[in-house]
C-alpha cells in the first residue's frame, strides 16, 4: 500500500511538472505547437542528461578512437544505400550512383565499410532521407514538432520516417536481438560523435529550445535548397524574434575617442544578422540563415549540422554522422 501511495504522488507530481512546463501564453509565430514542443524538449533532453549522455561517454573512454571511427564508418556506409535511394528518388542520378559507388568501394576496398576509402577516392558524402525527399517535390514542412526520444522534427518528416524505417538496412538484420542491437550500438555512437557539439551547446545557448529548432529548420531548408540548386525560392521560417541591443557607441563618442574609439565602435555594433544568430532565436533546428552561406563582415551564420542533437533514437537510426 505504501509504495502504491508513493508512486502515485510521483506521477501527480510528475504531471503537474509538465503542466507547469507546458504553459507557453503566446507561442512563437511558426511554432504552434510551441507548449507541447518545449515540455517534450525537457522531457527528451533530461532522458540524453541521465541516461544516453552517461552512456556515450563511457563509451569513449572504453573504445580507442581508431575503432569508435570504424564503427562510425561501418554506419554510415549502410546509409548510404539508403542514401543513394532517395537521391535516385529525386531524379539526382549523378549524386545517386556517386553513393552506390561509395558503398561499392568502402565495402570492397573498405574492409566492410570499417574505412571510408571513397572519401579519400573523393566521392563525397551525400545526406538524404525520404523527408528530404519529399520537400525536394514541393511538400510544405509543417509546422515544427519535437518527438518524443526521437528530437526535433515536422509534420513533413515525421510522415517520412515510416519509410525510413522501412528502409533502413538494418531493419531486415534477422534475428531481430541483432537489429536492435545494432541499432542500439549505432544510437550509442551517434551520441559520443555529437559530446563536443552539445557540450559548447549548453555553454553557448540563451535558450537551448529556440536554438535547437532554429538550427534544424534551418540546416533542412539548406538541404532542400541544395537538392533543388538555383530553382529553390523558399525560405525558412520566420519566428518573429527580436533581434539583440547594439552596444555600438554613438558617432559623436566614436569621434571624439579617436581612431581607436572608432575602431572599437565598428567592432562591436551588431548587425541584424549577426543579432538574429546569436539571439534567442539561434538555438537549434533551422535559423532564417542558410547554414552553408559565407559569412559577411558583421554577420555570423551558425552551421547548423554542428549542433543538432541525434535525430535517430532505436528504430530510426541516422546514417548522416559527418
Amino acid at each position: 500500500m505504501y509504495a502504491m501511495g508513493l508512486r502515485r504522488v510521483l506521477v501527480s507530481a510528475a504531471v503537474v511538472t509538465l503542466a507547469g512546463c507546458a504553459t507557453v501564453t503566446t507561442p512563437t509565430k511558426g511554432d504552434p505547437f510551441e507548449s507541447y514542443n518545449r515540455t517534450m524538449f525537457t522531457i527528451n533532453d533530461k532522458v540524453d542528461q541521465v541516461a544516453l549522455k552517461p552512456v556515450a561517454k563511457a563509451y569513449v573512454w572504453a573504445v580507442p578512437e581508431p575503432v569508435r571511427n570504424s564503427v562510425t564508418n561501418f554506419f554510415s556506409n549502410i546509409g548510404d544505400v539508403y542514401i543513394a535511394a532517395n537521391n535516385l528518388l529525386q531524379l539526382k542520378i549523378a549524386d545517386g550512383v556517386s553513393d552506390i559507388m561509395r558503398v561499392a568501394i568502402n565495402t570492397v576496398f573498405g574492409v566492410g565499410g570499417l574505412f571510408d576509402v571513397a572519401t579519400v577516392a573523393k566521392l563525397p558524402k551525400h545526406a538524404g532521407d525520404f523527408g528530404l525527399t519529399l520537400g525536394h517535390y514541393g511538400v510544405p514542412p509543417g509546422p515544427y514538432v519535437v518527438l518524443p526520444l526521437l528530437g526535433p522534427s515536422t509534420v513533413r518528416d515525421t510522415s517520412g520516417l515510416v519509410v525510413d524505417y522501412f528502409g533502413n538496412p538494418l531493419s531486415y538484420v534477422s534475428p531481430d536481438s541483432v537489429s536492435w542491437a545494432l541499432y542500439g550500438v549505432n544510437l550509442v555512437n551517434v551520441r559520443a560523435n555529437l559530446l563536443g557539439a552539445t557540450d559548447v551547446l549548453a555553454d553557448a545557448a540563451l535558450d537551448k529550445y529556440s536554438f535547437v529548432r532554429n538550427a534544424y529548420l534551418q540546416r533542412r531548408q539548406y538541404l532542400i535548397g541544395e537538392s533543388r540548386g538555383a530553382d529553390n525560392d523558399t525560405a525558412p521560417p520566420d519566428y518573429d524574434e527580436a533581434p539583440l541591443p547594439s552596444y555600438a557607441e554613438p558617432e559623436g563618442a566614436a569621434g571624439a575617442a579617436g581612431p581607436v574609439g572608432a575602431v572599437g565602435a565598428s567592432a562591436t555594433a551588431v548587425s541584424p544578422a549577426a543579432a538574429e544568430a546569436a539571439s534567442g532565436a539561434a538555438p537549434a533546428s533551422d535559423t532564417a540563415a542558410a547554414p552553408g552561406a559565407a559569412s559577411s563582415t558583421g554577420s555570423t551564420t551558425v552551421p547548423g549540422n554542428q549542433y543538432v542533437p541525434p535525430r535517430a533514437p532505436p528504430g530510426f537510426p541516422s546514417f548522416r554522422l559527418r
